[in-house]
């Protein structure tokens, strides 16, 4: 149960936003495209579907909130029907006690005096008077009850069913999201395994909004094996920052600067390497998909690269290296690289 005020402008936005994501065209309307676009798409979809979900939840947990101040004053109200039906009680009460069941007629004939008469016609007006307002203020308090339950319960439904709507929405494009991710890992297996690169997949850039010279080489960051952490996935020490992130995620250069190589095959699978100003090289490795060719010139934050895990990667994430020479063997640890660039990570 809920209040039936609602924040006056979630509704349209989630609701425009539902048309939208209902109205883009499936996979199979667009061939031309190719799987790593499908994937960038769903990605997007996925985002906005879930940004629009969450919101509809933190208005439910708000109208929740405010249906249990509303609860509140509905047991205000049922205690003062209760304390109303009381009263009528005690006037019923009083009012038999004192003869009022005796007609006016009997009243007269048994009256000592005039005055005595009309003493208790004073006193039998001001009890009729008093039920009647006692009964006037009990029957609108629970009409009043009524419909703030029934505004209530109503509103609460209609929550409840707009976040259902947004629920499936967002189960739907995340199953297509997975299927196409599978596709373009399968592809990306494929280019390895043949040791031939499929080349650039010229995706549509999002508006690039980035205004610090350096950026997280993905977002949200969510590490995983750091630098210099042992195991028998590598020879030896690894050697870059590993980010926990699904196949299809947008990989972002993480500085300006010239795309010096761009392979697949071997232990890092699909790979790409920029050059940027000042000496420094970063890797971008186990790649499902590249969106740069070797020799092309890129901004900070700009999509290079779809993540995925190919080469030797025992599941989807990024593996980032910061290198001085674009050669592995140079790395040095990338988070505190990062830091003094004021890229926080942590």
């Amino acid at each position: 149960m809920r209040s039936s005020r609602r924040h006056p402008l979630l509704v349209p936005v989630l609701l425009c936003a539902l048309a939208v994501l209902a109205a883009r065209p499936g996979d199979d309307d667009q061939p031309a495209a190719g799987i790593s676009a499908q994937v960038a798409r769903l990605y997007q979809d996925a985002a906005l579907a879930t940004q629009q979900y969450d919101a509809g939840r933190r208005e439910a947990d708000a109208q929740r909130a405010r249906a249990q101040q509303v609860e509140g004053q509905l047991d205000g109200e049922r205690r003062e029907i209760a304390r109303l039906h009381e009263d009528l009680g005690r006037i019923a009460r009083a009012q038999y006690r004192s003869g009022g069941g005796i007609p006016m007629a009997a009243r007269i004939i048994l009256a000592d005096s005039p005055e005595d008469l009309m003493r208790d016609q004073h006193v039998f007006s001001q009890a009729d008077l008093a039920v009647v307002n006692a009964l006037g203020r009990s029957h609108r308090a629970e009409v009043r009850l009524a419909g703030d339950e029934a505004k209530a319960a109503s509103a609460w439904r209609t929550l409840e069913k707009r976040n259902a709507e947004l629920a499936e929405l967002k189960q739907g494009i995340q199953r297509r999201l997975d299927e196409a991710r599978g596709q373009l890992q399968g592809q990306a297996d494929a280019s390895v395994a043949a040791g031939s690169c499929r080349g650039a997949v010229r995706l549509d850039q999002p508006p690039n909004r980035v205004t610090a010279p350096w950026v997280a080489p993905v977002e949200p960051v969510e590490l995983s094996a750091g630098f210099g952490s042992g195991g028998s996935r590598w020879a030896n020490r690894h050697t870059g920052q590993d980010f926990a992130v699904p196949i299809g995620t947008p990989v972002r250069a993480a500085g300006a600067g010239r795309v010096v190589q761009v392979s697949c095959g071997g232990a890092f699978g699909i790979e790409i390497v920029i050059e940027h100003p000042g000496g420094y090289y970063t890797q971008y490795a186990h790649l499902a998909a590249v969106t740069v060719d070797q020799g092309d010139r890129v901004t900070t934050g700009q999509w290079i690269a779809q993540s995925g895990t190919t080469g030797n990667s025992t599941g989807p994430h990024l593996h980032f290296e910061v290198r001085v020479t674009p050669d592995m063997g140079s790395a040095v640890d990338p988070l505190p690289w990062l830091a003094q660039r004021e890229v926080p990570l942590g």
